[in-house]
């Protein structure tokens, strides 16, 4: 391999690299109950995550390591860091603050909940794994995405952060719809329900409708309810996809 083949091959991995970065300042963050810089700090792992596949591709720079570099980090990034800031809501749902660890004066009961976000990261590591040896999800996916999975959360996180609407905050808040979330977000990232993707292999409508129209939905949302569409462009995401299911 010519010295200049080998900077080229580095380059997707070292975009990898950046994503882990982000991922882990979102763990830090989203541990100190900081779920502003915790959410910004995801979103960047998923322009990362977006650039070294693009790189890859642009560059011919494919590579086993890069793979499995790849699933790593977003391990980190969109499994443990929506986790950390799961863990800081559900503390601030049960008790009104964010506080270290040791001192959680809380009920059995109540530490079930807390730890009940370590479902997000296992899950996440089933879904890429079951992604890193599944051949069927070149066109579409097999269940919901790790980032979008991710971006979930972290929407929750920065709309608690800089979100003025308290009727909002206190749905968000809410010990019975942060389980919902775990428990149904979770399934569907180890479920076989097919998701649509973003690869256009060309810009036709009737092989792009759907693409086509669920980015319009999204500037339409976008328009209106600015960063507060986030958390709906993902459900609407699911609700797209599962109808999509019943109707085939």
């Amino acid at each position: 391999m010519s010295k200049s083949r080998n900077i080229f091959f580095w380059i997707p991995n070292f975009i990898t690299s950046l994503n882990l970065a982000s991922g882990s300042l979102a763990v830090f963050f989203g541990i100190e109950g900081q779920l502003g810089w915790a959410a910004i700090f995801i979103f960047a792992a998923t322009v990362f995550d977006f650039l070294d596949g693009l790189a890859a591709r642009l560059l011919q720079a494919y590579s086993e390591i890069g793979k499995q570099l790849d699933s790593l980090a977003d391990l980190v990034s969109f499994g443990l860091a929506p986790a950390a800031m799961l863990f800081t809501m559900l503390e601030l749902t049960m008790f009104k603050t964010n506080q270290p660890i040791f001192e959680i004066e809380a009920t059995p009961l109540q530490w079930v909940f807390l730890f009940s976000v370590l479902i997000v990261p296992i899950a996440g590591a089933f879904r890429l794994a079951k992604f890193n040896i599944d051949d069927r999800q070149t066109d579409s996916f097999l269940g919901l995405p790790i980032p979008a999975n991710a971006i979930f959360y972290a929407s929750l996180g920065l709309l608690l952060e800089i979100g003025t609407k308290t009727e909002i905050n206190a749905v968000i808040l809410n010990r019975f719809n942060l389980m919902t979330a775990i428990a149904l977000l979770s399934a569907l990232m180890i479920s076989e329900v097919p998701m649509f993707s973003f690869k256009f292999k060309n810009l036709k409508w009737k092989d792009n409708q759907v693409r086509f129209l669920f980015i319009v939905l999204v500037i339409v949302l976008a328009v209106f309810l600015q960063f507060y569409a986030i958390p709906l462009v993902i459900i609407s995401y699911v609700v797209i996809s599962l109808l999509l299911k019943l109707k085939a």
